[in-house]
This record gives structure tokens, sequence and C-alpha cells, in this order.
């Protein structure tokens, strides 16, 4: 099946174009807008004229039409370029906020944090949204979705990674239309009573009221927690041991309300409404009432943007079930993405759950007919066992280049956890809705939640079973952006290539091969040539890298807690050994002296290229100054910050350069 022959694919692969290009350039939006019309109008005048929407004319009318329409659909979204955002207006400083909760974040062990919307400023109306932080206090409560707090804090800069191939919390907030920060004690803003509800605000009363009613029940904490997060969207509850058995057994996606358990409520509300099928008019009932569960569902679920997300895409998904054309469900899943690209959020393009949902669908829509014909077993249930881990390894070869990518990982075992999470997932999604609504009715009977606890602690121990056979957890696998372009072009040539022999097809697919071990074998080969030397940030710790090629040594003063700042820069940078040792006094490297004066405050007074500070030595840096006449100053984690205000003053006045990374960053020397 050649998918490209579709017209809405080939619409929405333009618009996605569009998107890219508007991400990775800047234009001036009343040009864009007038450039978009003209397109459009020259796209329509062309299908009026020529009648043929096969001919070269109409195909580059149609192509800069659609990528215009992207560039403009993800420029226009941009919440910085609406000139009613905050961040157009001056003199912020002192200013008062009015803002109102649009979503609540998990907490860590010492603060609450949310997003919110910016109401007004000093009473003027504004847009935008921003990053809430309250530190956690005797006094502090967990504010609610819907309230409106006013506040008199300063917004702050959200700061980028300080270390080499950390996650970039600050570009991930800004796919959001997220800009900046507040860091608000629960002394400094008060919540107002005018408050205008929201349906989120309402679906949010509505999920906290059934999880409060759960909790009265005997459910284990374990096993509510992930009840929570099953049916309703609720994962702050889940123990990190739990958590982690989910990701290593390739089974983490059922812990978040998705894709996945969308679908399967739509295949359990179908099968429950067959009967209707008799009836006349009756698979327009039958597609009524899926949409209308699936959006009452989604309402309890928190109505979530992942939620919201799944439950549209799958809306498209019924429709297409409805016309019973298999042709159709690749249109009409391309119109969904168009639709909520276009008219909802472009930047969802860029958010991992949305490119892994869309993939797996799309994988399975597209592989599973290919390996389901490879074998028809005649025994129902080894069938059914056979369709179920077809469609498992359908979506996992969907999603495994993305997963390589973000993650680095992949469970060996997923087949195992999707033979026997996805079969009782059915059961458990059905069962949980029946428990939520006797719940809601305070009805729910003992029975039913021993039943139910059982079931949920069964899937928990073999989840966990799966997790403890750590030979098969594959981690730490370098995949670059490159690769992850070029995986996909060697899947979509493999899949055409089962559909169709040809000599060219096989050409096709072997060249894309050689492409990709190819660039993995140059990123090897030039892994090897790399050498380097990087002062990392760690509070109060001090750590150097040593590279030579794939070789790694780590010079720290502590070891403890810093195998997250090392396992990213080992994955992306393809090491291979690592060695730690102590830091030493001085090092020399290429004619680059480097003197390190720690909290004992003794160096040489010899000169020195560079000088590291480290746990806040107590010293005259100016007398040091004067006697060594080093370059360059660097300041680590581990120095008191009024420390390092003092240094940089002094640095300013001699005309030093000073780098402290807990502000630039690591440092890297030349």
């Amino acid at each position: 099946m050649k998918l490209l022959a579709f017209i809405p694919i080939r619409l929405t692969l333009l618009l996605i174009a569009g998107i890219l290009i508007g991400r990775f350039f800047s234009f001036h939006l009343t040009y864009l807008l007038y450039a978009t019309i003209s397109l459009f109008v020259l796209f329509a005048t062309v299908f009026v004229f020529e009648k043929n929407t096969k001919t070269l004319l109409f195909g580059i009318s149609a192509a800069l039409a659609f990528i215009t329409l992207g560039i403009f659909c993800y420029t226009v979204s941009q919440p910085i370029n609406n000139t009613n955002h905050y961040s157009k207006l001056h003199n912020l400083e002192s200013a008062e906020w009015t803002l109102k909760i649009n979503e609540i974040l998990k907490q860590n062990n010492f603060a609450n944090r949310y997003y919110a919307t910016v109401k007004s400023c000093d009473g003027k109306k504004i847009s935008g949204s921003i990053l809430i932080t309250i530190p956690k206090d005797s006094i502090s409560r967990l504010l609610q979705i819907d309230d409106e707090i006013v506040t008199f804090s300063k917004i702050e800069n959200i700061d980028p990674p300080l270390n080499p191939h950390q996650f970039n919390y600050k570009k991930y907030l800004q796919d959001l239309g997220i800009y900046h920060q507040m860091q608000i004690s629960s002394k400094e803003f008060i919540i107002t009573q005018n408050q205008n509800t929201t349906l989120i605000g309402i679906a949010a009363k509505a999920r906290n009221y059934i999880i409060n009613n759960l909790k009265k029940e005997n459910f284990g904490p374990e096993e509510l927690s992930v009840v929570q997060a099953l049916l309703l969207g609720q994962r702050s509850d889940i123990s990190e041991e739990t958590y982690s058995n989910y990701q290593k057994a390739g089974a983490v996606h059922i812990l978040a309300v998705s894709g996945l358990h969308i679908g399967i409520l739509l295949i359990l509300i179908q099968f429950l409404l067959s009967p209707f099928k008799n009836i006349p008019n009756g698979n327009t009932i039958i597609l009524i009432l899926s949409v209308f569960f699936l959006w009452v569902f989604a309402f309890i679920a928190g109505l979530s943007a992942s939620i919201i997300r799944a439950t549209t895409m799958f809306t498209f998904v019924a429709y297409a079930l409805y016309l019973n054309r298999p042709s159709n469900t690749f249109n009409i899943l391309a119109l969904s993405m168009l639709f909520i690209l276009l008219f909802i959020n472009p930047n969802l393009l860029f958010q991992v759950g949305f490119q892994m949902s869309y993939a797996a669908v799309f994988a399975i829509l597209w592989i599973f007919p290919i390996l389901r014909d490879l074998w028809f077993p005649k025994n129902k249930v080894v069938r059914y066992f056979w369709q179920l881990l077809c469609v498992s390894i359908a979506a996992q070869l969907g999603v495994l280049p993305i997963s390589l990518f973000y993650f680095h990982q992949f469970p060996g075992l997923f087949f195992i956890s999707n033979l026997i999470v996805v079969p009782a997932l059915g059961v458990i999604l059905g069962i949980g809705i029946f428990v939520i609504f006797l719940s809601v009715f305070n009805l729910l009977p003992v029975q039913l939640v021993w039943l139910y606890n059982k079931i949920i602690g069964v899937m928990n121990s073999l989840i966990a079973w799966v997790a403890e056979q750590e030979h098969f957890i594959f981690s730490s696998i370098s995949f670059d952006f490159s690769q992850l372009i070029l995986s996909f072009l060697v899947l979509f040539l493999g899949i055409n290539l089962f559909y169709k022999f040809s000599s060219k097809r096989i050409a096709l697919f072997l060249i894309s091969i050689i492409c990709f071990q190819g660039w993995a074998i140059y990123q090897e080969y030039n892994a090897n040539k790399i050498t380097e030397t990087i002062v990392l940030h760690q509070s109060r710790n001090s750590i150097l890298l040593n590279r030579y090629g794939k070789n790694l040594s780590i010079l720290n003063s502590q070891t403890k807690n810093i195998d997250y700042l090392i396992n990213d820069y080992k994955t992306a940078e393809r090491i291979h050994s690592v060695l730690f040792d102590s830091l030493k006094n001085s090092y020399t490297k290429e004619k680059m002296s480097l003197l390190i004066i720690d909290s004992t405050g003794i160096y040489p007074k010899e000169k020195t290229d560079k000088i590291l500070l480290t746990h806040s030595p107590k010293i005259n840096l100016e007398r040091i100054i004067d006697s060594i006449h080093p370059k360059e100053i660097i300041a680590d984690g581990s120095n008191y910050k009024s420390y390092i205000d003092r240094w940089k003053t002094t640095c300013l006045k001699n005309k030093i350069p000073f780098h402290y990374t807990g502000e630039k960053g690591a440092y890297y020397f030349e």
C-alpha cells in the first residue's frame, strides 16, 4: 500500500514541512499572511482552470500553499508573537500579577509546581503562560485548577541546561508557550474570590472527587496509584520503583492515559454497542454513542492535553470505522493530524507523546496486515495471541526510532509485557470504569474492590518480573537525529518492499541501509578523534571530564549523585570506557596550565594560564592575580554564592575573564 498515494497524507507532510521551516526561521507575520492568502488564491485558480490534480503546476501551487500555511500556523501560534503578550510590557519589576492556574504538575520533595495563565498585569488585561514554583512549608496548600492568585513576585528567565547533553527544560517549556517562571512563597500571594470556572477546572474537580472516593476503599497504595494512572491520568502517586519497573518492561505507556487506552476503550464500546447494528441507522447510532462515551471518559480523566489529543485522534478513527473502508482510515487519520496541527496547536508536532501516538497508529494500520498475513493459525486462541503479537511488533517498529532518539533504550521483552498487559487492559479499563461509576454513588462493594485490587496487583507483579530480566534491557544506545531520519527511511522503504518486490525497491532499500550504517560508522570514527576537557556544574561538588576519543576520565571530589550527569554524556558522545580519579592541584595539557585552588586555599606562586576555584577557598583573589597573572578564572558549583559575587567583582576590576558554571554552564578548555 502506497501511503503517499493518499492526498491527505501528502498535504499533512507539506504542512509539517512548513511548520518545521517556521520553527527554524523567523518571518514577519503580516507579510506571511499576505503570502499565504496569495498562494491559496493561486492554488484555487489553478484548480479551477486546470481541472486536473496531476499536473506539475497544480502540484507546485498546492505544495507552496500548504508549506506557507504551515509556516503561518506555527508563527501565529507562538504566544510571544502576540502583541498582547506580557513580555511586551515594560517595568515588570514590581508589577501586580493576576494568574489563573490551568495545570498542576508533579510535585517534588521541595516544591509544588503549576502552569498558570497570565490574566492581567497592573490591572491591564494581557496574555501568556508562566511556570509557578511554590516551596513547600507548614502553611502552604496545593492550589487547584481555576484558582486565581494575585502576587507581586518578579518573573524570572528559565535557565538552559548547564551541562552537555542534559534535558533542555527551557526548550521544552518554550514548545508549550512558556518563557518565564515565578518563584513564590506561600506568603507572597492571595487567592481571589471571583474566579471563572472552566471546563477543564470542572473536569479536575470531578476527577479529584473520584480519587477521594477511591482512597476511602480498601485498595493497596501501589494498586491505587496504578488505578489512578490508568483511568484518571493521575501519575503523581506512583512510586519510583513501580514506574521504573514499567519502564524497563517496555510498558510505561500504559501508566499515562493515551492512544492505547482510548483505542482499547473504543473497541470495548463498539463491542458493547454491536447489537445496534441490527436496527435501522444502527451504525450511525454506534458512531454517535462511541464518540460520546470516549469524550465522557476524557472528561473523567481530566481533559489534559495528551488525553484531548488521543481522544480527538480516535474520534476520527471511529468515523473511519463507520465508513468501513480501509483506505479511508489512512485519509481520516491524516486529516485528524492535519486538523490538530492546523487548528489547535502546531507545537504538538514537537511533543514526544504526539509523535509516538501517531507513529504507533500509522505503523499498526500499515505494518500489521503484513505481519498478520504471514501466518493464519486455525485455532482461535492461538490466532488471537498471534494477532496481538503482530500489533505489538508493528507498534514497536513505529515508535522504536523515536524511543531510541529520546530515551536511548530498548526493552527486549516488550512483546511479553504487551502480551500480558494489552489483553488485560481491556478488562482493567472495563471493570475500572464500573468501579468509578459505583464509587461516585458510594455503592462500591468490598468484593469488587478486592477483585480489582488483586488484578492490578498481579499485573504489577508480572511487570516487575519482566523488569528483573535486565539482560534483555538494552540501554545507553547512542542514537542521534540523523539516525532517527535514516531509520524511518529504512523502515518506510522496507515495508514498501514487502508490499511489492521490484529491483528498484530492493536497490533503494539496500541504499538506505548502507546510508544508515555509513553514518553510524562515521560517528564512531569521529568519536575516536575528539579530545576535550570540561568543568561540569554540580552544587557542592567539583567534576572535571577529560576525554580522549572514546575513553573518559572523571576527576572529582566525590562520586555521589553524578550518574545522571555522566550517563547522558557517555551515551551521546559514544564513550566506551570510564575511569575515576581524584582532583589534583594542577594539570598541564598542550602548553596550557591549570591551577586548582580548593578549600585549603594553598597554591604555588607560579605563573599559570587558568585557575579553577573549588569548595569556597578563603583567599585574596586580587593578591593571587597580582602574583600568578592568570589569563582566566573559573568557579564551579561547589562554591558559596557570596564568594562567587565577590570574585566576579574582582575579576571585572582587573579585566580578567571570569566563568561561573552556575551562570554560563560547563566550561570547555580550548
